[in-house]
């Protein structure tokens, strides 16, 4: 959701985009009749609301679901759908550009080569518009209502001029770019993910303020599409990722060109005759670079102005969301929340999976917690870095001694013949025992390898039955059976390797 109309952020109006609109936010929309009382009335189409809404029609209830902006949220607009879209895109330039590697001729991206890039974009995201469209949930059974909502009591919102009653509600109302105070930012201009992927042009000098994993992503994609690039981080580079995972991806990054500052800050921005002026404080004093483009990758902070939320009779933060119980229940116990509105993991599949557990818990007297969720993340650069469960510095801080196993891609044939060789895997566990507390995965395709990590540690497998578990050869998943393998071989005590041997020498004998 954002503040501005939805006809004057789509852009270009090309044929892709103009899908796009009437599939997520018709032009010519004609609202339904209201039902007397709505068993869930759901504010947000985004990936929480939708999921939340579905959940509610597929099993014969009646649901109210209201967009203000576009429907599929960030995910479908101008998150994970376009920014995968233009980081294969951005995978592949680097692959031809190293074609030397694979024994062929490298060839370089033009400038020319960006328009191309975006536009398979956004005719990839209005493809994938249809799952999303107000046309489909319609037909799915659900009243779909576009504009503004606002709670105007306990159990009603309304829309417009519509009133819409419930016995329960869900906020799914999501979050948006933090646009940070800098003196001049506002006036030379900038993008965040929700603009940048209007771009036609590749802007030939960038500076991405943010070190995070958004900032990260689209960095490097430009790049590789042969932008000048540098991140301004006020922290450690990747700071909540493992710090030797994010070391190596820092090491990765320089090697690609990008300059990284970390603790680092832009003092402020100006225009210059050549484009625009960014001045940093960094440990060796104040420094500028000029820009053509800024991109703003710094957070993200709740959509909850403007909701009625205190005449709900439901608790805010501005800075954190909508306060919520494990429940995902706010101080109003007939209205629940989920997605970046109110959770900590501000991520699509975390938003699912918090929609399921208010659902559940809204319309069934469910009982589902949110601490229980195993929650794993991908930040998709080149390599991934994936993790799931505790980092080393958790575990310690819980007071829980470990061991820690870890093998390199580079020892993985099927890594070494991709020419991925960057990067390991590493596993977690309780001191002792193969009980898996957590992974860090940094690889070409980390995002996938983590699955099995967290089905493990779902179904309380631990490493001892994962080196049992016969991997195909040759792959890159064949790295967490190493690991598993490393953990077996610790079983194998002094003693214990003493034994064997006595039986072995008397069976030659026998």
């Amino acid at each position: 959701m954002t503040n501005m109309p939805w006809h004057f952020e789509v852009t270009p109006q090309d044929e892709h985009n103009l899908r796009l609109v009437e599939h997520v936010h018709p032009r010519e929309w004609t609202p339904p009749t209201p039902e007397p009382c709505y068993n869930l009335v759901v504010i947000g189409a985004g990936t929480a609301g939708l999921i939340s809404a579905l959940g509610c029609a597929g099993l014969g209830g009646k649901v109210a679901l209201v967009e203000r902006h576009l429907m599929g949220g960030d995910c479908l607009n101008v998150g994970c759908v376009p920014s995968k879209s233009f980081i294969r895109s951005a995978r592949a330039a680097a692959e031809t550009a190293s074609g030397d590697r694979f024994g062929l001729t490298p060839r370089s991206p033009s400038e020319s080569d960006f328009a191309g890039v975006m536009e398979r974009l956004r005719r990839l995201r209005a493809n994938i518009s249809r799952n999303d469209s107000a046309k489909r949930y319609s037909e799915l059974g659900v009243d779909m209502f576009f504009g503004e909502a606002v709670f105007t009591g306990h159990n009603t919102v309304t829309v417009g001029e519509t009133t819409l009653r419930f016995r329960k509600a869900v906020i799914a109302a999501g979050a948006r770019a933090v646009r940070p105070g800098i003196e001049g930012l506002d006036k030379v201009g900038f993008m965040t993910n929700e603009t940048v992927f209007n771009l036609t042009k590749l802007p030939r000098r960038l500076v991405v303020i943010g070190g995070g994993p958004i900032g990260c992503e689209l960095a490097q994609g430009f790049r590789r599409l042969g932008s000048q690039v540098t991140i301004v981080q006020h922290s450690r580079f990747l700071s909540r990722e493992d710090p030797e995972a994010s070391a190596l991806l820092a090491g990765v990054f320089k090697g690609e060109g990008i300059r990284v500052l970390p603790g680092a800050r832009v003092v402020r921005v100006e225009a210059s005759p050549t484009g625009k002026r960014v001045t940093i404080a960094t440990f060796d004093g104040q420094q500028t670079v000029e820009a053509d483009e800024i991109l703003i990758g710094a957070g993200r902070t709740p959509n909850v102005e403007g909701l009625g939320l205190t005449t709900a009779g439901v608790t805010y933060d501005k800075d954190k969301g909508v306060v919520v119980d494990d429940f995902l229940r706010t101080t109003n116990s007939d209205i629940f929340a989920a997605g970046d509105v109110c959770m900590d993991w501000k991520f699509t599949h975390a938003a699912d999976a918090g929609a399921r557990i208010a659902v559940q818990n809204a319309l069934f007297l469910g009982r589902k917690r949110v601490s229980a969720l195993n929650m794993p993340w991908c930040t998709y650069t080149d390599p991934e870095i994936a993790h799931v469960g505790l980092y080393e510095a958790d575990a310690e801080a819980r007071g829980i001694p470990t061991d820690t196993f870890k093998v390199e891609m580079a020892d993985m044939d099927r890594a070494i013949v991709d020419g991925e060789e960057t990067g390991f895997v590493k596993i977690l566990v309780k001191k002792g025992t193969d009980r898996i507390l957590g992974a860090t995965i940094v690889a070409a395709h980390a995002g996938d390898l983590i699955s099995e990590i967290s089905v493990a540690m779902a179904a309380k497998v631990g490493l001892k039955t994962l080196g049992n578990v016969i991997h195909p050869y040759p792959t890159q998943a064949e790295a967490i059976k190493r690991v598993a393998d490393a953990y077996n071989r610790t079983r194998l005590t002094p003693r214990v390797a003493g034994v064997l041997k006595w039986w072995l020498k008397r069976q030659r004998k026998g």
